[in-house]
Order: C-alpha cells, then structure tokens, then sequence
C-alpha cells in the first residue's frame, strides 16, 4: 500500500504540475509561461517526484514507465495492475484540483482543451493520426530507454532523477505541437474524462502507442544490457 500511495500521489503532482501549468499559466497575454514553461513543468514534476518518492515506489508515475520496466526485468508483473490503477486515480485527483482552480474564473471552458491530448483538429498544429502515433510511439521509446539507461547498476549513482526530468522535458519541447504530448496514459486520461467527446474517442491511440514504445524499449534495453538489474 505504500508503494501504491506514492505512486498515486507522484502522479497527482505530476498531473497538477505539468497539465496545471498547461491550464492555468500557459495561455496568459505576454507573461505565459508558453511551450518551453510547460515542458519545463512537466520535466520538474517527475525530477522533483522520483527524489520525494522513488525510493519507496520507484517512481514510476506512467502506465507505460511501469510496463517498460516490467518487460525490461526491472519490475514485477505481479505489482503492475496495483500500479497502474494508482497511478490513473492519482492522475485524475489532479485533474480534480486543476479543474476546481480554473473554473474559479469567469470565461473558464472545457472547450478550450483543458491540456488533452489529440490529433488531427485537436492537434495543436493539426498534425494528422501517423504523426500523432510515431510521435508517441518514438517519444515513449526514448523515455525508456534512458530511464532503464539511468536506473542501471552502472549507471552514475544519483542522477538518475536528474536524467529523467531532463529527458521527459526535452520529449515535451518536441511534441507539444504535435499531441499535447502524452507518453503516459494515466496523464491523458485524466484529462481526457474531464473533457468528454472527442478527447475520449481518441484516448486509445494515448494509451496504444505509449504501451508499445515502452515494450520496444523494454525488450531491446534488456538485449543491450544482456542482465536484469
């Protein structure tokens, strides 16, 4: 249960830190905190996250973190249905907390995308399905790969956090145009409820092409590293 606690509280911040700051400070007239804020945001949240807490729950905050650790030998299978329920509760907790702060001020809609994620005409810049799908599929990839890279024994002790923000930052500066940027089912399912519609029917392709980067990844880290640990 505490492994399950933190996971869901990891990523309720890292909900109300990276969609937060989508919502509420992204779009404001010449003092936004725009793209690079937002992926900065995100990038801290899950730096900040895995100091607090991934000594107790690894600190995983992502369905598809959890699934490319369970293929790459580094997590349990058996934990993993625990783990994800925590962590799609924690998300939409956040969602919760967002939604009570922005909606406190007049002309607060759900229309203006609350931070889903989407393709086509809910792509920020129109990018179609494929670009949507390589784009997640790609970007959840290269998340495992350097989580797994950096959480390896010999990996340099005590970075790992550091890694891992930097990386899920430089992810969210490429693909914010193109999805909103996902890698992580939980964080665009919160969102996604919140919205209805159009966010839910495009749901699967946020949980579709995350999971499937996160096995490639799983499978070709564990070749590389030829052990477990």
């Amino acid at each position: 249960m505490k492994k399950l606690l933190a996971e869901c509280i990891g990523t309720f911040w890292l909900v109300l830190g990276g969609c937060g700051s989508a919502v509420l400070a992204a779009g404001i007239p010449d003092l936004g905190i725009g793209f690079l804020g937002v992926a900065l945001a995100f990038g801290l949240t899950v730096l900040t996250g895995i100091y607090a807490l991934g000594h107790i729950s690894g600190g995983h905050f992502n369905p598809a973190v959890s699934v490319g650790l369970c293929i790459g030998g580094r997590f349990d299978i058996s934990e993993l249905p625990g783990y994800i329920i925590s962590q799609i509760i924690g998300a939409i907790l956040g969602a919760c907390v967002i939604y009570i702060i922005a909606s406190g001020v007049s002309g607060f809609s759900l229309s203006n995308g609350f931070a889903a994620n989407g393709y086509g005409e809910h792509s920020p810049f129109g990018y179609d399905m494929t670009s949507a799908l390589v784009c997640e599929f790609v970007m959840t990839f290269m998340f495992l790969i350097v989580i797994l890279g950096a959480t390896h024994k010999n990996a340099s002790k005590g970075f790992a956090g550091l890694s891992i923000g930097l990386a899920l930052m430089l992810i969210h500066l490429i693909s914010i145009p193109i999805t909103n940027t996902s890698v992580n089912p939980a964080r665009s399912t919160s969102q996604a409820l919140f919205v209805g519609g159009w966010a839910i029917e495009q749901l699967w392709l946020f949980w579709l092409a995350p999971i499937a980067g996160a096995i490639l990844a799983g499978f070709m880290y564990r070749f590389m590293a030829q052990d477990k640990a």
